[in-house]
């Protein structure tokens, strides 16, 4: 039995999707909209995902339950990091580049992974910091009472902040360069704040599947409000956390916590009057899209000059044009690209 998806969850990832390409744009723009973007949006990511997360009512179950998260998140990675540095490797011999050592050390940094790597790979932190977020929460919720699940959490809240600072370069203000020295796989470590982000999504569930006209307003002013202080110099707020920029321990809660309210409220009105089906097919390629979009400008951007709406229209279309092609030629191509799932067996009724 097919499980009845929500339309208003699907436009918002959609679009949540385009925030994340428009947030990696190269070029400058005069209007500051990636440091807005990335007040939110992979909070709303981390969010919506502990909205649906289901806790393992019985400890047998979870090694099933790792296996499938597993198979929908790391294999798709592991996919699509070894194709795109397959194509990189070809350019790159194409080139004349033969110099071995430089390719053990870009395969040692890929192996890292995280932060450690950019270019192509920018946003793969993501897919497995929500890997290692889903594990530990399902740990919390597996072992551990609500009370003391939420002892855990803010102390991981507090934790969190405390590596930020460390990772801070105290002269520049910048944490990017800092945080390489912070040796860490895969940005495990990022999700020690992703879980508090994942957990709110969670409990507070009857606050996200409706949100009330009181909390949209609500939500509204606190944003507009957190804007204008900005705009002012009276605060000045950054989030990454990829490079574990946390800049203040309550506006890292209140911030991303309201816009993601907004994105949320507007869509659920708008999914009732408006027919947004063309940002639900954006989500049923999310996944493509945000491996691919960075490395399709790579590939094309020495070909062709374009501005954001072109870059945003390549980073979208082309990894949906591959998505249908790795779905209709490669065998198997639905489970590389997260579609996995495990057929319940079904218990025959007895006469």
């Amino acid at each position: 039995m097919m499980k009845k998806r929500i339309t208003w969850v699907d436009i918002t990832k959609g679009f949540l999707m385009i925030l994340v390409v428009i947030g990696h744009y190269p070029g400058e723009l005069e209007f500051p909209l990636a440091k807005y973007i990335y007040w939110f949006h992979m909070p709303a990511f981390f969010i919506l995902s502990g909205l649906f997360f289901k806790p393992v009512l019985e400890k047998k179950d979870i090694k099933l339950t790792v296996y499938k998260r597993f198979m929908q998140l790391i294999f798709p990675y592991l996919f699509f990091l070894t194709s795109i540095t397959l194509v990189r490797y070809g350019m790159e011999i194409s080139s004349g580049n033969l110099d071995i050592q430089w390719y053990l050390n870009d395969l040692w940094t890929i192996a890292v992974g995280g932060r450690f790597i950019r270019g192509a790979y920018g946003v793969f932190w993501f897919v497995t910091t929500l890997f290692f977020t889903y594990l530990l929460f399902m740990w919390l919720t597996t072992y551990f009472s609500r009370m003391k699940q939420f002892i855990i959490l803010g102390l991981f809240y507090v934790l969190a902040h405390f590596e930020s600072i460390i990772a801070m370069d105290v002269i520049s203000g910048k944490p990017s360069e800092a945080a390489q020295s912070i040796p860490m796989i895969w940005n495990i470590d990022v999700a020690l704040m992703a879980i508090v982000y994942f957990a709110i999504g969670y409990y507070f569930k009857e606050l996200w599947m409706d949100v009330s006209k009181r909390w949209l307003g609500t939500a509204v002013f606190v944003s507009a409000i957190a804007v204008l202080l900005e705009n002012f110099n009276i605060i000045e707020y950054r989030l990454s956390m990829k490079f574990l920029r946390y800049d203040h321990l309550i506006l890292d809660l209140i911030i991303p916590i309201s816009f993601t309210i907004v994105l949320i409220g507007c869509f659920q009105l708008l999914a009732v009057k408006l027919s947004l089906n063309w940002l639900q097919k954006i989500e049923n390629h999310s996944l493509t899209i945000m491996y691919l979009h960075i490395f399709a400008d790579i590939i094309l951007n020495d070909y062709f000059t374009y501005g954001l709406i072109g870059y945003t229209m390549i980073g979208i279309f082309i990894p949906i044009i591959v998505s249908i092609l790795i779905k209709k030629w490669i065998p198997y191509g639905t489970i590389l690209l997260g579609g996995f799932s495990i057929k319940k067996k079904r218990t025959p009724i007895s006469t």
